[in-house]
């Protein structure tokens, strides 16, 4: 017994163990040096792209009847400015009763109510099929149609009074965009697995308290997206305002163009604002998407910023190893 413990003992050195009549010691593997393919092709395309736009911006600037003077001097109006502010009322009153009405219309059109479906189906039907222009046209001539809007011992009055441009504006506006919000709402909503609701009403809870709860909490993940980029694009739509004459940017930058006789200046004036506000809201719109997607991505999108500085070091990597 004794004997087997102390072989065993003596077989249990290290096998990697290494005398020096052994041999060389093996010689480690030599560094493998990456070499970067060179893309000549985006350097080209890089030269002809900027050179395009070298020549259009040349062709603007050095254009004898642009008076480029005029468009620093209206840029902060305070004609401009009040129309700037004027778009951005009417675009945030308009989104907001887009969003309401539209999660109304997406419940109803969900809805086992053949009734309430149906109506949620025409109103989409119709809003989404006529222009906005003919949309706003047709509630500010609402007067010929309706002299008096008369609701009995709450309100009466003539129209003329109550349909001013802004209202027109709003309602045109807001109720157009409720028909694309409700088709939205009904996306995010039906993205939403049945085993959610079904659980919830296994829980005792009702319909409504489901979608508040549940439902719709987890749909804001499929609707936030869309939904910022239907602001951007009312913030644009709200230049048809200029139609029921509600004193808005276009219209306000059109004004002092006739009058001063700058009216390419002035469009220019008009699209700066335009890409200020919308660039604005396009930042928030961007950190916003990066909220809610917290709980659906592992990893979240970099932020302006990061992509700034991994493009900056990747370029400079490729330029090191080009020289």
């Amino acid at each position: 017994m004794t004997d087997k413990l102390d072989k065993g003992t003596d077989d249990a050195r290290p096998a990697a163990t290494v005398s020096k009549d052994d041999g060389p010691a093996p010689v480690a593997p030599a560094v493998i040096k990456a070499i970067p393919v060179r893309h000549y092709g985006r350097w080209v395309s890089a030269v002809v792209v900027l050179a395009l736009v070298g020549l259009l911006i040349n062709a603007f600037a050095t254009a004898e009847k642009i008076q480029w003077q005029a468009v620093g001097d209206y840029v902060f109006d305070s004609t401009v400015l009040a129309g700037a502010g004027r778009t951005l009322l009417i675009s945030v009153l308009a989104m907001v009763m887009g969003v309401v009405l539209g999660v109304i219309l997406a419940v109803m059109r969900l809805s086992k109510n053949p009734v309430t479906s149906w109506v949620a189906w025409v109103y989409i039907w119709f809003f989404r099929g006529t222009p906005v222009y003919v949309q706003l046209l047709l509630w500010f001539n609402l007067a010929l149609i309706f002299p008096m809007l008369n609701l009995g011992p709450l309100y009466k009055d003539e129209m003329v009074d109550v349909m001013t441009p802004f209202m027109a504006a709003l309602l045109g506006l807001g109720l157009n965009e409720a028909a694309y919000m409700a088709e939205i709402c009904r996306a995010g909503l039906q993205s939403v697995d049945d085993g959610q609701t079904e659980a919830a009403h296994a829980l005792g809870m009702s319909h409504g308290k489901t979608l508040r709860r549940i439902v719709i909490p987890q749909a804001m993940r499929v609707i936030v997206p869309p939904t910022g980029n239907e602001f951007l694009n009312m913030l644009k739509t709200s230049s048809l305002v200029y139609a029921v004459t509600y004193n808005e940017l276009l219209r306000a930058t059109s004004t002092i163009g006739s009058t001063s006789y700058a009216v390419m200046e002035m469009l220019f004036v008009a699209c700066i604002w335009y890409l200020v506000i919308t660039s604005v809201f396009s930042v928030g719109q961007y950190y916003l998407e990066r909220r809610f997607a917290r709980g659906s991505s592992r990893n979240l999108p970099a932020t302006p910023w990061q992509k700034i500085k991994v493009n900056m070091m990747a370029f400079s990597r490729e330029r090191s190893s080009t020289v």
